[in-house]
């Protein structure tokens, strides 16, 4: 489990590393929430992409929980990378139910 965390938050890796490693969690939301068919609650998108990295979503890490949101949310939060991941929050800040747009959109 701490792997998870160290993978996530880890200060001790070269910036460009954590980065990669953020950027890929992002993406991995994203394909979740298309898969999910564009907008699902956080918990769902969650399971999903902890069942795409080979986890039992009935035990899912807590620092994979916590990687998610925070990816989900320092992307959404940051304009240019929003709009390249098509993240939105239909009811706003502090919604639980996350989307993203389809690539088209986004372009």
């Amino acid at each position: 489990m701490r792997k998870i965390a160290d993978q996530a938050s880890d200060n001790t890796q070269p910036a460009a590393k954590r980065s990669q490693g953020r950027q890929a969690l992002a993406r991995r939301v994203r394909e979740a929430l298309l898969a999910l068919g564009g907008e699902a609650h956080r918990q769902v998108v969650i399971e999903q992409v902890a069942r795409t990295m080979g986890h039992d979503v009935r035990q899912i890490p807590e620092e994979l929980e916590a990687a998610v949101i925070s990816s989900f949310e320092e992307n959404w939060r940051n304009e240019a990378r929003r709009q390249a991941y098509g993240f939105h929050l239909r009811f706003g800040e502090g919604s639980h139910r996350w989307g993203v747009r389809p690539v088209d959109a986004v372009a």
